[in-house]
């Protein structure tokens, strides 16, 4: 997401959740939401963005994105680990992200729990993986009210990730970030990105 907005779905059926006015919102479905990802430094920032949200919209998040990244410096784990309680500490009054101690500081819980996870399984992106069998679990929903909030699947990777240590991943959390990597395809099924 470089600030330059490219959305492709004008005058397309798109998921029902999709607010119809925000272009940087219809971009990332358009491009991103729901595409298969197997990048660890991608996935460990949509940890990391999926936690900001916690009780917050992803609207808030996406907004501030691209802030995230350059503070964070660009999600990658073993940056983000040597970040000082001092540098963290400027960070909670930084405006461009949201002004959350135990999130900010979540983060570098995070990138500790990531290289843990690593250095103890080998990979953090096929240990994910794991949790829908290597593959994408294919939904059929239509209507907004078809959408679950949380799956036994979301379920068994928030405690799995809880128990590895990293913050802020409850089930609903988890299911968002499934539904966000690609773990899950959550397109309607009239959209037009469905099966892409």
């Amino acid at each position: 997401m470089n600030g330059e907005v490219k959305t492709i779905s004008m005058n397309k059926t798109c998921c029902p959740w999709l607010p119809p006015n925000l272009e940087l919102y219809r971009e990332y479905h358009d491009t991103e939401w729901g595409v298969t990802s197997r990048d660890r430094r991608y996935l460990f920032e949509m940890i990391c963005l999926e936690g900001a949200q916690a009780g917050l919209s992803w609207w808030t998040i996406l907004q501030k994105r691209a802030h995230y990244q350059k503070v964070f410096r660009e999600f990658e784990p073993e940056k983000v680990v040597g970040m000082t309680d001092k540098q963290l500490e400027k960070l909670v009054v930084d405006p461009g992200i949201v002004r959350h101690r135990g999130k900010i500081f979540g983060v570098r819980q995070n990138a500790k729990s990531w290289l843990d996870l690593e250095a103890r399984e080998g990979s953090a992106v096929d240990w994910l993986w794991s949790f829908v069998g290597g593959k994408p679990i294919v939904n059929h929903w239509k209507e907004m009210s078809d959408y679950p909030a949380k799956t036994p699947e979301s379920e068994a990777l928030s405690k799995a990730m809880k128990k590895e240590g990293f913050t802020f991943f409850g089930p609903t959390i988890a299911y968002a970030f499934m539904q966000a990597v690609g773990m899950v395809d959550d397109h309607s099924v009239d959209c037009w990105k469905r099966g892409s």
